[in-house]
């Protein structure tokens, strides 16, 4: 973990040393990131657009929704640690008996009776969210290479939940690495259910770049409690 320290203290940093005023966007960077934005835009058109456009349906959905429960499920014991970084003992709790629930009768987390018998939906979170608890500013916006829309702030997160996630330390690396893949498929899933909606932004707009960026930011802010209207980017 600690090569990965000057990094997050660099994210961590830019984003307190740039306040922004409310609806502020704060894009100093916009010139690198339309590049990243073009090539994630073509990353989607010729990869991950037909691909999740094959993985969601029929019997494909299924086994989709399958392998992404199981890489959400990997991914709870992580939720649970920021939960309690931000001094949210009670999700915490339920976020650690709905991995136990999964893993144990969901058989490995590839069902979800957590969810559907339980009354334990995933309370989601991450260190961007912890960070931002902490008083830490968004920073810069950010677009990253397959990923996609970010802040410093959430960037910086991103390493730390990766460092901190506790599966690093209870699986092999192996092990650890096919749970990262689940996660992906997962993503891709969402791609499919979601399509029409990312064409609009993605596809469609006159500047997509512009478009994804503040409606992105809009979805995130009101996510995190810090302002606005809510905007769903899979609204119709």
């Amino acid at each position: 973990m600690n090569r990965w320290i000057p990094l997050v203290a660099t994210l961590a940093l830019t984003a307190c040393a740039t306040p922004r005023e409310p609806g502020q966007i704060n894009d100093p960077l916009e010139p690198m990131n339309r590049r990243v934005h073009a090539f994630n835009k073509g990353v989607d058109t010729h990869l991950v657009k037909p691909v999740s456009r094959g993985a969601s349906g029929g019997g494909g959905g299924q086994l989709t929704e399958a392998v992404g429960n199981f890489g959400a499920n990997l991914a709870l014991p992580g939720k649970a640690v920021n939960h309690l970084l931000q001094g949210k003992p009670a999700p915490a709790v339920r976020t650690t008996f709905r991995f136990v629930v999964n893993t144990t009768l969901g058989f490995a987390g590839f069902l979800d009776p957590a969810g559907k018998d339980f009354a334990l939906p995933e309370e989601d979170t991450d260190f961007g969210q912890t960070l931002a608890a902490w008083g830490v500013g968004e920073g810069a916006y950010l677009e990253l290479p397959l990923i996609g829309p970010s802040t410093a702030r959430d960037a910086a997160g991103r390493v730390v939940d990766i460092a901190i996630d506790p599966m690093r330390g209870w699986l092999n690396r192996d092990q650890y690495l096919i749970g990262m893949g689940a996660r992906v498929v997962s993503k891709a899933g969402e791609r499919g259910r979601f399509g029409d909606s990312v064409d609009s932004i993605l596809h469609e707009s006159a500047d997509s770049y512009a478009q994804t960026r503040l409606i992105w930011l809009q979805h995130r802010r009101h996510e995190l409690g810090e302002e606005g209207e809510h905007i769903d980017p899979y609204a119709e």
